[in-house]
C-alpha cells in the first residue's frame, strides 16, 4: 500500500468564488429552482400568481444588484472562468431589463379565449381527447417560467463566459429551455412543434461546431481560458492548423445564435411556429447575449488573430445585411417578416463587432439594448392583432387596423420606423454609431452595403404601414386584443425607450462608453 506522504487537503487548490460580483447569476438560477419546486408543491390554482411573482421577484432582483456592483467586485471571478467587468455588466443589464419587458407579454391571459398563448400541457398529443379536455378546464401550462428563467440566467453566463468551456456551458443552459418553449404554442400546434424540432436539431449541430472548436484551440493553445488562448495567438503566428480550424468552428458556432448568414434559415420557421411572447423574447434576448459572447470571445480570445477573421467577417455582415432585406421584402407573414428583418439586424451588429474598436463595442452594445427592447414591444403587437383562428400572420389581415385600431397601429408604426433607422427613433442613432465605428476601420465598403440594406429595409417596413393606414379593411379583418395591464405596461417601455433612446441617447452612450473595457 502507498501512503501519501502529503495530507490530500495541501494538495489542492480549492478554487475561491467571489459570489458578490456572481450573485445576479445566482438569484436568477435560484429563482429558477424555486420555479421548479413551485409546480410540485404548490396547487394548480395558485401556481400561475406565484410564479410570476418568483419570476419577476428574481429578474427584479438581479437587476438591482447588476446596477448595484461596485467597482471593487469587478474582475476574474469563479477561478478564472467568469468576467465581471463593464461589457459584461451592461450586458446583464440589458438582458435582464429586456427579459423583465419580456416577462409581461409572456403573462398576457387575453389574447386567446381559452387562456394564454401556451398549450395546457405541451406533452399532450395534438387534437387528441385529453388535450382538448384540458384546454376545457382551462388549465395553463405553468412550466414556461421556470424554463423562462433558466434560459435568462444561461444569457447572463453566456456574456460573462471568460473560457471555452463556461461559453459551452452557458450556451447549452440558454438554449436547452428555449427549444421546449419554442414547441408550446396553444394554436398552430404542429407548427410549433416543428418549430421546437428544427431548433433544437439545428442548435445541436451549432453547438457541437463550438464544442469541437474548443478543443482544436484547447490544442493549440494548451488552455481553454480567453486569455492563455489570446497569448498563445501571440506568441505562436506560424501554428496555423489547429489555429484556424478552431476560430472557424467557434466562430460558425456563434454566428448561428445571432442568425448571421448562412447559418440563418432556422430563424424564420422558429419565429413563425413559437408562440409570439417567446419570439419575441428570444429575438431580443438571445441576440443580446449571443453578441456579449460574440464579442468577448472575438476581442478577448481571438484579438491576436483579428488579421484573420476580420475580413471573412466584413463579407458575412454585408451579405447578411442584403439576404436579410432582400428575403423580408418578399416575406407575406408578419412574423417571418420579423425575422428577416432580425438577420438584416444582425449583419448590422456585426459592423460594430468586426470593427475591432472601443468605439464598435460601445455601439454594438447599445444597439443592443436599442434593438431589444423596440423588438419586445413589436411582438407584443403582433400577439394582439388577432385573426379567425389566432394570430393575424398575413400581412393582408393588417389591412386598415389604423382605421378601426388607430393608437395600435400607430404604436406598430413606430416601432418599424426605429427598426428602419428612421431619426428621432432608437434604431437611427443605434445604426448611426455602428456605421461610424466601421467607416473609423476601414469599412467603407461595408457601409456601403449597410446603407444599401437600410434603404430597401425601408420599403418593407413602409409597407406595412401604408398597408394598415391607407388600405381599406378586408373581409378577414383582424379583431385587436384589449391588453391587460401587464402587456400594456411593456408596451408603454418599449414606446418610452423607443423614443428617449432616438431623442436624448447621450446618457445611454455615455454608459455604454464607460462600460467598454474588456477584462482578460
Amino acid at each position: 500500500m502507498v501512503h501519501l506522504a502529503v495530507p490530500l487537503a495541501e494538495t489542492l487548490t480549492f478554487p475561491s468564488f467571489q459570489y458578490r460580483a456572481m450573485a445576479p447569476i445566482l438569484v436568477v438560477l435560484g429563482a429558477a429552482v424555486l420555479g421548479v419546486l413551485v409546480e410540485a408543491l404548490v396547487p394548480q390554482g395558485a401556481r400561475r400568481a406565484v410564479q410570476l411573482a418568483v419570476t419577476l421577484g428574481g429578474l427584479g432582483a438581479a437587476l438591482a444588484l447588476v446596477v448595484a456592483t461596485p467597482a471593487s467586485e469587478q474582475g476574474m471571478v469563479a477561478a478564472g472562468a467568469l468576467a465581471v467587468d463593464g461589457p459584461t455588466l451592461f450586458l446583464q443589464m440589458t438582458i435582464l431589463v429586456v427579459a423583465i419587458v419580456a416577462m409581461l407579454v409572456v403573462a398576457e391571459r387575453r389574447v386567446d379565449p381559452s387562456g394564454d398563448a401556451f398549450a395546457p400541457r405541451a406533452a399532450a398529443l395534438v387534437g387528441s381527447t385529453e388535450e382538448q379536455e384540458q384546454t376545457r378546464l382551462g388549465w395553463t401550462q405553468t412550466e414556461v417560467w421556470p424554463l423562462f428563467l433558466f434560459a435568462v440566467s444561461g444569457m447572463l453566463l453566456f456574456v460573462a463566459a471568460s473560457d471555452l468551456l463556461m461559453l459551452f456551458i452557458a450556451l447549452e443552459v440558454m438554449s436547452l429551455p428555449l427549444y421546449l418553449l419554442a414547441g408550446m404554442a396553444r394554436r398552430r400546434r404542429l407548427l410549433s412543434q416543428e418549430a421546437a424540432m428544427k431548433y433544437f436539431l439545428l442548435g445541436s449541430f451549432a453547438s457541437a461546431f463550438l464544442l469541437y472548436g474548443s478543443a482544436m484551440l484547447f490544442g493549440f493553445a494548451g488552455s481553454l481560458d480567453f486569455a492563455v488562448i489570446a497569448d498563445a495567438f501571440r506568441d505562436k503566428p506560424g501554428q496555423l492548423g489547429l489555429q484556424l480550424l478552431g476560430l472557424g468552428l467557434v466562430s460558425v458556432g456563434l454566428l448561428f445564435k445571432i442568425a448571421a448568414v448562412p447559418f440563418h434559415m432556422w430563424a424564420p420557421d422558429v419565429y413563425q411556429g413559437s408562440p409570439t411572447p417567446i419570439a419575441g423574447f428570444m429575438a431580443a434576448t438571445v441576440k443580446v447575449a449571443a453578441f456579449g459572447a460574440l464579442l468577448r470571445v472575438m476581442y478577448v480570445a481571438l484579438g491576436g488573430a483579428a488579421w484573420e477573421w476580420q475580413p471573412a467577417f466584413w463579407v458575412i455582415a454585408s451579405i447578411t445585411m442584403l439576404v436579410g432585406v432582400v428575403l423580408a421584402v418578399t416575406s407575406s407573414d408578419i412574423k417571418r417578416m420579423l425575422a428577416y428583418s432580425s438577420i438584416a439586424h444582425a449583419g448590422f451588429l456585426l459592423l460594430g463587432v468586426v470593427a475591432f474598436s472601443t468605439a464598435g463595442l460601445s455601439a454594438t452594445m447599445f444597439y443592443l439594448l436599442a434593438y431589444g427592447l423596440t423588438t419586445v414591444g413589436a411582438f407584443a403587437i403582433v400577439m394582439l392583432v388577432r385573426g379567425p383562428s389566432g394570430e393575424a400572420g398575413h400581412l393582408s389581415s393588417w389591412a386598415g387596423l389604423g382605421r378601426t385600431s388607430p393608437l395600435l397601429a400607430g404604436v406598430f408604426a413606430l416601432f418599424l420606423l426605429a427598426l428602419a433607422g428612421i431619426p428621432l427613433t432608437s434604431g437611427f442613432t443605434a445604426k448611426f454609431g455602428v456605421f461610424a465605428a466601421a467607416i473609423e476601420s476601414g469599412g467603407v465598403w461595408a457601409v456601403l452595403a449597410a446603407v444599401l440594406a437600410s434603404a430597401i429595409s425601408a420599403f418593407f417596413y413602409l409597407k406595412v404601414i401604408v398597408l394598415m393606414f391607407f388600405a381599406k379593411p378586408g373581409p378577414d379583418a383582424p379583431a385587436v386584443v384589449v391588453p391587460s395591464l401587464l402587456t400594456s405596461t411593456a408596451i408603454g417601455v418599449a414606446v418610452v425607450a423607443t423614443v428617449v433612446l432616438g431623442v436624448f441617447p447621450q446618457v445611454f452612450l455615455d454608459l455604454a462608453d464607460a462600460s467598454t473595457p474588456f477584462l482578460r
